[in-house]
């Protein structure tokens, strides 16, 4: 077994140097949240503070950004492939992913709505009505359950790009948040072979990335390719690129796509309709900058610290977090979902499946079934991958998946019970919680009434249900931050405060449960090469040896708990495991896990 681990590990060591992240800026710790364990520990309003004094970085960066020839560019490109019936694509990977289906799904639902609410204007626009598209790596079933290994493979993302038909005059706009995801800059380099325009958003600065990673470099260097670069330093929680990295990204994609949307319509509606669709001319960094400042004022970090007790309190206890939301499904999906692998929480469970422990925090629409949950919540069908052996062994793909090709395709998505279908599991451990989400913007909406009463009728079946309100309105809620962003043709602003309130909460709950140590991560899974890279440079700082020691320890935990049977328990992180393999070296294994692999 020890051969075995020594082996890989020098494989590691040697042979995937181009995985060694370390010296990007997004990978290393944050000195304004140093010591967040400690500050949550004392006042969780404190803590709630220091996380959001970070998401304050992006606001200069966004200032850059805008004014810049590449932002304009990118806007440019778009109206001119829109009005030239063209795609616009947004890929992505993990986080950025899940990001590139929720602008997709701006695109969709605004049409949607709008043939709903105004037919008269639809009528004058519809013809763009299917110009935007997102790739996802691992497709659609990636958005709620996490595919190992597929963004190591560039391949993979060709792969997609040539199933989505990208051709000439298309744009693609790739969104990396370390700018180094295989899967990813194989999408960029496909989609240019092909003759599209080529966008490339990350988040470290480029001349690092040129200087110490190939892929990156050839990506970045390529004259196809324009670059815009987001840097805004590292992340609240050491290379948990799914906050500030990803909400600068959606920041920034978001706000051209309203441009091109209303760069479109400017040329098709009158000023009166214009106005009518929150078609604008928008500072985009100043009404960021305004929106987090609302957050950080008044009791709304009480609040959020609030609410993120009632949570911790919750798990601790071994409950449940059942979440509803109808339009705002999309952003406590990638919130939920990325909870799993960023802190080794169990993942979401099909309904079929009787072994696996629930997750932590589910994400559920009282109105729909799921089949129409899942098309109402993507503005579309779900668009899957049904690739076989035959297509792993063409695309080079490892071993593995060749032998057992994962299931992705549209039948396992919809296994995933988001609709309103009864399910005992969300209340089959105590305590269990029902938490409506929901936005200004709904309470004024159409469907708000029967939403409200369906909420109300799902929670019954809970011990306790509860209420979050994102955004200033008359509603009556047990938790209600007060924030007013400006309002645009898909609300941009009010969904940025709705991903950094969630991702603030999520990460919170997991600081008081112990899931970070200082403003590191301490349970990590090795699902992927980077995540491997992370996790050793993790035990590194934690256990005070160097890489190479670090390296070697844990695959050697690898290669132990292949022994332990999880199937019906919580999954241990390998790193955690291995820091404290470490720290009681010489005890026996009873004494670090139980019986069923829990720490």
């Amino acid at each position: 077994m020890q051969n075995k681990a020594h082996q890989e590990a020098e494989h590691f060591l040697n042979n995937e140097t181009q995985f060694h992240l370390g010296m990007l800026p997004t990978e290393q710790a944050n000195p304004k949240t140093r010591n967040l364990d400690k500050i949550f520990a004392e006042n969780t309003g404190a803590g709630v503070k220091t996380l959001l004094s970070v998401d304050m970085d992006i606001y200069s960066m966004a200032q850059r950004i805008f004014r810049g020839k590449e932002y304009d560019g990118l806007v440019r490109a778009g109206v001119k492939a829109v009005s030239e019936g063209k795609k616009i694509i947004f890929s992505g990977c993990g986080a950025t992913g899940r990001l590139s289906i929720l602008l997709e799904s701006f695109w969709r639902c605004f049409f949607r709505d709008l043939r709903q609410e105004h037919p008269d204007i639809y009528e004058k626009v519809k013809q763009v009505e299917d110009s935007v598209f997102s790739i996802m790596t691992g497709g659609d079933y990636a958005l709620i359950r996490a595919v190992e290994y597929f963004e190591d493979y560039q391949e993979f993302g060709r792969q997609q790009v040539r199933e989505l038909n990208v051709s000439t005059g298309d744009i693609l706009v790739a969104i990396t948040e370390g700018g180094e995801t295989s899967s990813v800059l194989g999408t960029l380099a496909e989609a240019a072979d092909r003759g599209a325009e080529v966008f490339l958003l990350f988040n470290n600065p480029a001349d690092i990335l040129c200087k110490y990673i190939e892929r990156s470099r050839k990506a970045i260097e390529d004259p196809r390719v324009t670059v815009l670069d987001l840097y805004c330093g590292p992340m609240g929680i050491a290379g948990s690129t799914r906050m500030q990295a990803t909400t600068s990204e959606q920041l920034i994609a978001g706000a051209a796509l309203e441009s091109i949307l209303g760069g479109y319509f400017r040329g098709l509606l009158s000023a009166e309709e214009l106005e009518l669709l929150n078609i604008r001319d928008t500072d985009y960094a100043e009404a960021y900058n305004e929106m987090l400042g609302e957050l950080l004022s008044g009791r709304n970090p009480e609040i959020i610290g609030e609410y993120t007790m009632m949570e911790y309190n919750t798990y601790m206890e071994k409950g449940l977090v059942t979440y509803y939301g109808n339009s705002l499904m999309l952003d406590i999906f990638t919130d939920t979902t990325e909870r799993s692998p960023t802190f080794m929480l169990p993942p979401f469970r099909k309904y079929d499946d009787t072994l696996s422990p629930p997750s932590w925090a589910f994400v559920r629409n009282p109105l729909l079934p799921t089949t129409e949950a899942w098309a109402n919540v993507l503005g579309r069908p779900p668009r899957c991958l049904e690739w076989d052996a035959e297509l792993y062994m063409k695309l080079n793909a490892p071993q593995a998946l060749i032998s057992n090709p994962p299931l992705l395709d549209i039948s396992q998505i919809l296994k995933f019970q988001i609709g309103n279908e009864e399910d005992i599991s969300r209340t089959s451990k105590t305590p269990n919680v029902a938490v409506n989400v929901i936005s200004r913007n709904e309470i004024s909406g159409p469907e708000y009434a029967s939403y409200a009463e369906a909420f109300k009728t799902a929670a019954e079946k809970f011990q306790r249900r509860s209420a979050m309100i994102i955004g200033t309105c008359d509603e009556v809620a047990d938790y209600k931050i007060l924030c007013s962003p400006q309002k645009s043709v898909f609300n941009l602003t009010d969904r940025l405060a709705v991903k950094i309130v969630l991702n603030t909460v999520s990460t919170g709950t997991m600081v008081l449960m112990g899931r970070v140590l200082g403003n590191w991560m301490s349970w990590v899974d090795v699902t992927n090469k980077k995540l491997k890279d992370r996790g050793i440079r993790l035990i590194s700082d934690m256990c005070g040896i160097n890489y190479k020691d670090a390296c070697y320890a844990l695959h050697e935990s690898l290669e132990e708990l292949k022994s332990f049977d999880v199937s019906a328990g919580e999954k241990p992180s390998p790193v955690q495991y291995t820091i404290r393999r470490i720290n009681l070296r010489g005890m026996p294994l009873s004494g670090i896990v139980d019986k069923n692999g829990n720490l």
